[in-house]
């Protein structure tokens, strides 16, 4: 048996790196792939609709487990099956990510407010679920940013949904501008099977399921099928207001406080 030289063992190893570089950079993307759609993927909050809980500059953790798997939790959303593989109904208060109903494509954040044969309602800006109030505690005047750096003001309150499924009661920030306009006088809304009713936590400032004209624009009630997952915590916060060249500024611009922030 002929024994391999040092130099023609380098020499195999050299033949051998663009095809163990080409395997290597295939079995993480596979494994990537598998875990964004399996098990966790990251979000970026790019408006203020979620505001005071999500701010403008976020990046969350999602997990895509709870509520089973449809063909929105894969990349570019294939149509390999139907509905929902272990499907699981979410429970009121979570903030869920989902697709958009006119726009499939395109990615949304809300709080899941009612759920199927739930009655909804906004009265001169107060909540009304099931023909009840939904109680709420005002934490004072509060302001911030969106993302066209206009001043997001108003009242933030904590509101206390009550749980589903034999959950505990969910409570979280709410930010209050006014009592006034169509999404704080709306109609007695039922939920339908299959569906969820999404609303956004800067009730003022949010395209969500009170608005539900008859000209295709507007959000409705969202199909179960439509989820994507369920937001978890904020991993990265970031307010982006000086140039990104002003590199100095960096540190500054992390909001440090609300990094690890879960959803409440």
């Amino acid at each position: 048996m002929t024994e391999k030289t040092p130099e023609a063992m380098s020499a195999q190893r050299k033949e051998d790196t663009p095809l163990e570089i080409i395997r290597f950079v295939i079995v993480w993307i596979v494994v990537l792939m598998t875990i964004r759609t399996l098990i966790v993927e990251p979000f970026n909050i790019p408006s203020a609709s979620m505001i005071p809980t999500l701010q403008v500059g976020d990046y969350i953790a999602v997990t895509k487990y709870d509520y089973g798997w449809s063909r929105f939790s894969m990349p570019f959303s294939p149509p390999l099956f139907e509905g929902r593989i272990w499907n699981t109904v979410p429970h009121r208060g979570d903030v869920a990510v989902f697709r958009y109903t006119q726009n499939t494509s395109i990615d949304y954040i809300k709080r899941i407010i009612g759920l199927p044969g739930d009655r909804v309602q906004m009265r001169a800006g107060e909540l009304y679920l099931n023909g009840t109030l939904v109680p709420r505690t005002s934490l004072g005047a509060y302001s911030v940013m969106d993302e066209n750096r206009l001043p997001q003001t108003g009242i933030r309150y904590l509101e206390t949904l009550p749980g589903s499924a034999g959950a505990a009661p969910v409570t979280h920030q709410i930010l209050k501008q006014t009592d006034e306009g169509e999404q704080n006088d709306t109609r007695e809304y039922v939920v339908p099977e299959g569906y969820f009713f999404a609303m956004g936590d800067n009730r003022d400032n949010s395209g969500d399921s009170r608005f539900q004209r008859d000209n295709g624009s507007d959000l409705g009630y969202v199909p179960m099928v439509n989820l994507v997952g369920k937001a978890r915590f904020v991993f990265f916060s970031y307010e982006a207001v000086h140039p990104l060249w002003q590199f100095w500024q960096w540190p500054f611009e992390i909001r440090w406080s609300h990094l690890f922030a879960t959803m409440h």
